[in-house]
């Protein structure tokens, strides 16, 4: 038969002059040993010796014990849950086993009735929640293990709690019924009524408890007043113990995070992922119902939340846009560059008077706050914050502490981070400039050299020969001047992309039809090439089109040169085609494909890189600077388009795509 109520519940509402205090595990264990010692050097005859374990492992630990005091009375029960081969049983002594549902499961009971002496200890254990056990280790869990309930050697309570536990005992073991009338007549034990249990738990189900002095009913003749001064030193060193522990505990924390914060710095100088790490770190360490940690300048209007930790009940802020111009919470950590703590926002001044900072409170459910800077030398890299949702419970100094460490090993990495990544992106300079001093060389010795060969060798011959024939002189004069053509293009081409890299260019921006311009940039095309069979140029432009706005000129110009490259590698007998359309983005979106000999794989991403050819400088079929590409590139960036290329490959085509922004 299961009972529910609690023997420390019944044992306050019986005696209500009774008031409980708080032990230890520890005292507990030594005030056990104690009250069996005195039966196992006492001279009474046949005490009465009730014990009741939470499990059997616990009573196994004193099972020798328990037979020593057998042999001194046959008035020895012990109570426990079975876990293993635990039972009913009538041996050396009677031993009781109740179900782990028991009520009984979760209290610590020893009571000894003799003739010249009487002591007992009824308790039942205090669950009292202890941040990160995991961290703390079994030895400081079970140094932190807390029992409620009285100690004490008055007979008329040890005598009551008797009382109590043969009941339990009969209700377990009826056919004992004769041998515990024995002890109750032994023992002058009065049988507790059955109203007087019922109402236990209703009327004692929170006793007062009073910590820090053994509360016990005084009884000058057996009292020991050097025994309570002994416990009360051994519950005042557990306490200490408990406190030594909890501060190694937290100092071990706090090491450990910033070990790992650390570590992670060293192993990646991503700031994503150390930012990821610290985030979830950070969240779970301090039982936060939400982590925020974001980078941010103290120029910052918003940030667009990125890395989050989220405890139970809390609702997430993943990609939302957290505002910080009207934060002042914000302002004040930025400006005073460091930690700002509101342990309970609903009665904050500055919260409650503010309208943003209430609205965001109760959208967020923040109850807690806490702010703190990632600085590094006095410049704010981004911040840290911690909200509870749920509770005000405070955080410790300590917690608060750690929370700061983490700011500054933060602090360092994304410098380091930032720094790898500046010098990453000057060695992709670097290595640009050195290609383009190299790609220089060989256009420069290419594209100049040669036309300055040809126009010189036109000129002497027409110097040399005064008399040679009219059709020859006219041969000489146009192939020089087309050189000399071909030369002036390519400063102009050189002198184009210099002016648009650095930002000399002003753009004369007016509403325009597409359709117009594709005609100009069609005509500028056909007028350069009359002496060349261009393949089929087909445009696919439709006049219903939105206005775009945009440079006429270089947008003629872009039109110009993508349709010459097309028309350069592409065969009489293939295709170029022109089309545009809406793109849904406020963009007009133009493509200019071609049937030619397409792009591999491996070149898309750098075709528009200036110099580029695809044969190689010296060894192309093609001719031309290799600008082209690049300043189409320049081009449609000054006015916010992309500009991008798709082909299926070797001898398959190629497309050009560019987006301009409509009216």
């Amino acid at each position: 038969m299961i009972v529910p109520i609690s023997l420390l519940a019944e044992l306050l509402q019986a005696l209500p002059q009774l008031r409980a205090q708080i032990y230890f595990k520890s005292s507990m264990t030594a005030l056990s040993h104690a009250m069996e010692d005195l039966v196992l050097a006492g001279s009474d005859d046949e005490p009465l010796v009730i014990a009741s374990f939470q499990r059997e492992r616990f009573y196994r630990q004193e099972a020798h014990r328990y037979r020593r005091i057998a042999s001194r009375s046959s008035q020895v029960y012990v109570l426990a849950a079975p876990e293993t081969d635990f039972k009913n049983a009538s041996e050396c002594h009677e031993t009781v086993a109740f179900a782990p549902e028991d009520g009984l499961s979760k209290e610590w009971h020893l009571v000894v009735l003799g003739e010249q002496y009487s002591t007992c200890l009824i308790c039942q254990e205090k669950i009292v929640p202890i941040d990160n056990q995991d961290d703390r280790g079994p030895l400081l869990m079970d140094q932190a293990r807390r029992f409620e309930g009285i100690w004490t050697f008055d007979r008329e309570v040890s005598s009551k709690a008797a009382a109590l536990l043969l009941d339990r005992i009969g209700n377990y073991r009826p056919e004992l019924a004769e041998k515990i009338e024995r002890a109750r007549t032994t023992y002058k034990l009065v049988k507790t009524p059955k109203k007087t249990r019922k109402s236990a738990t209703s009327k004692a189900s929170k006793p007062d408890i009073i910590t820090g002095k053994n509360s016990k009913i005084p009884n000058p003749k057996l009292s020991d007043a050097f025994t309570e001064r002994l416990v009360t030193y051994l519950q005042a060193g557990q306490h200490k113990l408990l406190k030594a522990y909890s501060a190694i505990a937290a100092q071990e924390r706090k090491e450990r995070l910033v070990n790992l914060i650390t570590t992670a710095m060293r192993q990646s100088l991503n700031p994503q992922e150390i930012v990821e790490v610290a985030v979830q770190e950070l969240g779970t360490a301090l039982s936060a119902s939400r982590c925020l940690i974001y980078r941010c300048k103290a120029t910052d209007v918003a940030v667009k939340i990125d890395r989050e930790f989220l405890g139970p009940g809390a609702s997430s802020m993943l990609d939302q846009t957290w505002l910080l111009h009207d934060n002042q919470i914000w302002s004040d950590a930025v400006a005073r560059q460091e930690r700002v703590y509101i342990q309970d926002t609903a009665q904050h001044p500055l919260i409650v008077n503010t309208k943003f900072l209430k609205k965001t409170v109760k959208n967020w459910q923040i109850v807690s706050w806490l702010m703190v800077p990632v600085l590094y030398q006095g410049r704010v890299l981004g911040m840290v914050e911690m909200h509870q949702c749920r509770s005000t419970l405070a955080w410790e100094e300590d917690e608060i502490a750690l929370v700061e460490a983490i700011a500054t090993q933060l602090g360092a990495a994304l410098i380091q981070a930032e720094t790898y990544a500046h010098l990453e992106e000057l060695n992709q300079q670097l290595e640009a400039l050195d290609r383009t001093r190299s790609n220089l060389i060989a256009i420069t010795g290419h594209e100049l050299r040669t036309p300055l060969s040809t126009i010189q060798v036109c000129l002497e011959s027409l110097n040399s020969e005064p008399d040679m024939p009219p059709e020859l002189r006219q041969i000489m004069l146009e192939t020089a001047l087309g050189d000399a053509d071909r030369m002036r293009k390519l400063v102009q081409d050189f002198l184009t992309l210099s002016h648009l890299e650095s930002g000399r260019v002003q753009w004369n921006v007016e509403s325009l039809t597409l359709q117009e311009c594709v005609d100009l940039a069609l005509s500028s095309v056909r007028s350069r090439t009359v002496d060349q069979q261009l393949p089929e140029i087909i445009a696919e432009v439709s006049a219903e089109l939105p206005l775009v706005q945009a440079d006429g000129e270089w947008l003629v110009e872009v039109l110009s040169k993508l349709l010459d490259n097309a028309c350069k590698f592409t065969t009489p007998q293939g295709s170029v085609t022109v089309r545009a359309k809406c793109n849904g983005s406020r963009m007009v979106e133009v493509l200019v494909a071609d049937t030619g000999r397409g792009i591999e794989a491996n070149s898309l991403k750098v075709v528009f890189d200036r110099f580029y050819q695809e044969e190689g400088a010296l060894r192309r079929s093609a001719g031309g600077t290799g600008l082209g590409l690049a300043i189409c590139k320049q081009i449609v960036a000054g006015w916010g388009g992309k500009i991008w290329v798709d082909s299926a490959g070797k001898d398959r085509g190629s497309e050009f795509h560019f987006t301009i922004p409509t009216v």
